[in-house]
């Protein structure tokens, strides 16, 4: 029989001592990001299985995070729910996954089972519930997905939402765009994904308007109340109903900015050549419609690294003061604003 990889094996291979090993795989802190990636590189080439059994054993530990989100059938949180799972598995650890329905009662209901059942921590993405409640809440290793602000002693990892949403108008006006519907939620006085994209788009008009001529009269706030590519698409068709058509939209989201694309297509409206559309998540559906969406790209592999590493150090007792992060972003343009096919004159 084939003799077992150790973790000497591991240490040998990658040039490092057996304890920085140890450190990686048991996401423990004070190991460089160069070091780390090429220890778990040598993980994954020598075949190295941690003996998750007897570490549990010896730890107390179950080996197991749980990770709650608002949604299952939704790309964004597909992509992010895979990401954390690989990351975890690359430590020695397995995910069970939970549904909140983005409800309070969901998200507690996420957090009580998972200490009923021994999990070693919690990655929560938050929507409604009250994060001081949560803080509250005791010891349990916890680290909150989300757009509000974290309370103190809760680790928090945020969306670029608001930059992200000020990079996207600013894009279409260096396209030509001068008057830009945006597609999302109602106003609101809570700090959530629809009024911090809605606040970035405000702030790129706001700066860029005078001295670029942008129109932003209300009527170019297209409200929905549902996530959903229906009522994208249903957007779409009031967008084409408008007296003037506009020259850009920017969506919520990339799963609201496909249904207005589709909608428009209905009217006889064509993207990126009557109209450009931008979204935002990068959701993997993006890059393949046709025209491919020109959207903001979250870093969801450093967000599912850094949401990990933040509950591993919880879980081992190492963490610290509690820490709020955001998640670093680049604007990938693509098809639907591509304004070398736009029609002339139009603005």
């Amino acid at each position: 029989m084939p003799r077992t990889v150790t973790m000497s094996d591991v240490a040998r291979a990658a040039g490092v001592s057996p304890m920085t090993v140890s450190n990686v795989v048991n996401g423990r802190p004070g190991v460089s990001e160069a070091v780390r990636r090429r220890v778990l590189e040598h993980v994954g080439a020598t075949g190295y299985r941690m003996n998750v059994a007897a570490r549990n054993l010896r730890s107390g530990r179950s080996g197991v995070i749980g990770l709650a989100v608002p949604e299952l059938d939704r790309s964004y949180f597909a992509q992010l729910g895979a990401y954390i799972t690989a990351e975890a598995k690359s430590r020695g650890y397995r995910v069970a996954v939970e549904e909140t329905g983005a409800a309070a009662a969901g998200e507690s209901a996420a957090i009580e089972l998972s200490q009923a059942l021994q999990y070693d921590g919690l990655i929560l993405s938050s929507v409604e519930m009250d994060l001081t409640s949560i803080s509250a809440a005791g010891t349990f290793p916890l680290v909150v997905l989300g757009e509000r602000e974290g309370p103190e002693g809760l680790d928090h990892i945020r969306l670029p939402n608001r930059e992200g949403a000020r990079a996207v108008v600013t894009h279409l006006v260096a396209q030509g765009a001068r008057r830009i519907v945006y597609v999302g939620g109602p106003d609101s006085s809570e700090v959530n994904i629809r009024s911090l994209r809605l606040a970035g788009y405000r702030d790129a008009i706001e700066q860029l308007g005078p001295a670029q001529g942008i129109e932003a009269p209300s009527e170019l706030h297209v409200r929905i109340d549902e996530m959903t590519m229906a009522a994208g698409r249903a957007a779409g068709h009031q967008v084409a109903s408008m007296p003037q058509l506009p020259s850009a939209i920017f969506a919520i989201t990339d799963t609201i900015a496909i249904g207005v694309v589709r909608g428009l297509r209905d009217c006889g409206i064509r993207v990126p050549q009557d109209i450009l559309v931008a979204g935002f998540d990068d959701i993997p559906e993006s890059q393949f419609m046709t025209p491919s969406l020109t959207t903001i790209t979250p870093d969801h592999q450093w967000t599912a690294r850094r949401a990990v590493e933040l509950l591993l150090e919880r879980v081992a007792g190492t963490a610290g003061e509690a820490r709020g992060e955001t998640a670093p972003f680049v604007l990938t343009p693509r098809e639907s604003t591509d304004k070398a096919q736009r029609q002339p004159g139009r603005q």
